[in-house]
């Protein structure tokens, strides 16, 4: 998971600010997410042409809680938040507006379990790997993105500026995720990694001491710094895994009829400028996110 407005460290409030700046409360959906129901479907893949779970209808999938600065208010439906308006801009690419949009939850790592779907996409910052894929398809990706590693003031790891420092670090992610993956990947620590069911029991466990540190996307690290910390601090980026940055993608069924029509609805979203806008609007910049030697 690129992304462009500035945000400076100076205070936990501060960063707040800067982070919903662009995105109020009271803000309508992008205009993205609406007009695109109005631009030329690809080749193959008008509405009338694809076999959705509910004929007639596009069905996305996320967790519940919804997170910032992915969805906001916990509300995939209102069309705010970068992957909430991702989702309804690819839908408008696939002929269906807003109210043909209908939204289930589903837990996270059920997403990309093998089995049948109850959704047509779904999307909840799912890292592309060849072992999901085994199991499911993805889209062409939507966001390439760097984990990063949040801590408290005063920790023992604020500070460090090498992976090598954090190996002394007791280290917690959420199940399932690339985060996870890459505390033993890349960080190698000698203390077994936590992990957590969700990002706000691991928040509640740094919070409490247990853990040193959260290893995160960097928009979320953003976000638990400036609205879940009191006394947050972003460590730093991990380097990419084997040279390769990680990218979400919208997951469907294994084998799904309609994976060559998000991914191209995806990459005329990249095409038109449209991904690289709501970026801008809805995600964090890269300052004060210092990269991990």
């Amino acid at each position: 998971m690129l992304r462009r407005p500035a945000l400076a460290l100076v205070s936990t409030a501060a960063l707040l600010g800067s982070l919903l700046a662009c995105a109020p409360e009271d803000q309508a959906a992008p205009a993205a997410s609406g007009s695109a129901a109005g631009s030329a479907s690809p080749a193959g893949c008008t509405r009338d042409q694809l076999a959705t779970v509910k004929p007639g209808t596009f069905t996305v999938g996320t967790d519940k809680p919804a997170y910032s600065p992915w969805f906001s208010d916990d509300d995939p439906k209102n069309g705010k938040g970068f992957e909430s308006a991702v989702a309804y801009a690819v839908a408008g690419k696939l002929g269906f507006d807003q109210a043909s949009v209908t939204w289930a939850v589903v837990p996270f790592t059920s997403a990309y379990a093998p089995g049948d779907k109850s959704f047509d996409v779904d999307i909840n910052q799912v890292s592309i790997t060849d072992a999901r894929r085994k199991a499911v398809d993805f889209s062409a990706p939507y966001y390439a993105v760097t984990q990063t590693v949040v801590t408290y003031k005063g920790s023992p790891i604020d500070g460090a500026t090498t992976v090598a420092a954090l190996k002394d670090a007791k280290l917690g992610a959420q199940v399932g995720t690339t985060s996870y993956s890459d505390i033993g990947g890349q960080i190698e620590p000698t203390k077994a990694a936590a992990v957590y069911d969700t990002n706000d029991l691991a928040v509640q466990a740094l919070k409490n001491k247990q853990i040193d540190g959260i290893v995160v996307d960097l928009p979320t690290a953003f976000f638990m710094v400036a609205a879940q910390l009191d006394d947050g601090v972003i460590v730093g980026q991990l380097p990419a895994g084997a040279g390769q940055a990680d990218q979400f993608g919208m997951v469907l069924a294994k084998g799904s009829a309609l994976t060559t029509c998000v991914s191209q609805a995806v990459e005329a979203l990249r095409a038109d400028g449209t991904l690289a806008r709501l970026e801008k609007t809805w995600l964090s910049g890269t300052d004060g996110a210092p990269q991990l030697s």
